[in-house]
């Protein structure tokens, strides 16, 4: 069951086909058909997935092939949704991390595929496709006796509220408060999930940068310094957590649920966030209802290991300590020495031995290789040697999977 010892967090670096494909589809109009898009994919994803399963990874993905961008098509699916294209600036928290980083000079902000809800959400079967088109993509690649290791990433439920003001996350005519609309929300997501346990998912990683943006301190100050926003930013943080905890609450126990908080690996490597993990970690960590953190300390950013005290002895951590920004190969008796010290403090708050602690902890990059398309700094031998460091490490320092 996951979460196994070696772990990734989903997106691996694209073959040039899959995206010559993908271009020419943009650029010529061509439909996926016409440019050849559904043989390319299931030819790429079978190749990733046999990458994969050569360097021992249980939980394996799509390598998020499927999708230009982290977050999918999973929204634009819903029923309710309205894309945007060049929005106004003034929809937008202009501190929120990732929309700081799409700002363009004539304040205009292109939101990469960014929705509001028009109108009430609802789940339509016939429209929420891609989740389960690249379930049964990976699944096709996969003995159906290891179904239930498949990884599915999906993207946090609050992706996007938390870059708009108050209250333009949807029209007044679809809601009239965050409440209303984070209730529907938690039905589309409780009915995606249903249809993809129905499908033999039983691994979900929720990807979510909002979550690590309230370890900012600037993020924060922005926050208090916008009129606008009603309660605190902590108040925020509850509404999220509530938010998780409905849309998993009718899962069955067997389906395992991570959240990846996310820092960001964007196009060249920047990432977004910056604050230990100090601030939320207890609040986190015992009210949000998941079974495993998915955890970035590549680099001093992030902070110590402390706030692990605090993980709940039903919790596991995976430890992303390998960079996927960097081509240098970490020192692996440096790394395993860093799951010792996180280890130790998981064992402090939970009165535990180091070994007892152990077996709630796992190895990982980081963040994705690719979150988005193109534009990465390490090429797929670099992309396999940083995932065979994190096999070779676990090995040593647990001997499983």
């Amino acid at each position: 069951m996951a979460p196994f010892r070696a772990e990734h967090m989903g997106s691996l670096l694209r073959p040039q086909e899959l995206l010559d494909v993908r271009e020419a589809i943009r650029e010529k109009g061509l439909s996926e058909e016409q440019a050849g898009l559904p043989t390319v994919e299931e030819k790429a994803v079978g190749h990733v997935v046999k990458l994969q399963q050569d360097l021992g990874f249980k939980a394996v993905t799509s390598g998020e092939y499927n999708r230009t961008r982290f977050w999918g098509l999973m929204w634009d699916e819903f029923e309710g949704t309205i894309r945007l294209q060049d929005a106004e600036a003034s929809m937008f928290r202009l501190y929120h991390p990732d929309v700081v980083s799409l700002i363009e000079q004539d304040r205009k902000v292109m939101p990469g595929d960014s929705v509001i809800a028009g109108s009430k959400l609802s789940y339509n079967p016939a429209k929420s496709v891609s989740n389960l088109h690249e379930l049964r993509l990976v699944q096709k690649f996969v003995p159906e006796s290891e179904w239930g290791d498949i990884k599915l990433t999906m993207i946090t439920p609050a992706w996007f509220h938390m870059r708009y003001k108050q209250g333009r996350a949807y029209t007044k005519e679809a809601y009239a408060n965050d409440a209303e609309y984070f209730d529907d929300v938690a039905k589309v997501y409780q009915a995606e999930l249903d249809v993809l346990y129905k499908a033999g998912l039983r691994n979900v990683q929720f990807d979510d940068p909002g979550l690590a943006y309230f370890c900012s301190d600037k993020f924060r100050q922005g926050w208090e310094e916008d009129k606008d926003n009603i309660g605190t930013v902590d108040d925020l943080l509850d509404a999220y957590i509530k938010l998780y905890n409905d849309s998993i609450s009718k899962l069955p126990a067997d389906f395992h649920t991570g959240v990846h908080l996310c820092r960001g690996n964007f196009i060249g490597g920047r990432h977004f966030a910056e604050g230990a993990y100090d601030i939320i970690a207890q609040k986190l960590f015992t009210d949000l209802k998941v079974n495993t953190f998915y955890l970035e300390y590549d680099t001093e950013r992030a902070g110590g290991f402390e706030p692990l005290k605090y993980l709940p002895k039903d919790r596991h951590v995976v430890i992303g300590a390998i960079s996927t920004k960097l081509r240098d190969l970490e020192d692996k008796e440096e790394i395993k020495q860093r799951i010792y010290k996180a280890a130790d403090f998981v064992a402090e708050g939970s009165r535990q031995t180091r070994e007892e602690a152990l077996k709630r902890i796992a190895l990982s990059p980081q963040c994705g290789f690719s979150t988005h398309e193109t534009g990465y700094p390490l090429s797929e031998e670099d992309e396999k040697k940083k995932l065979a460091l994190v096999r070779q490490i676990a090995d040593e320092v647990w001997g499983e999977a």
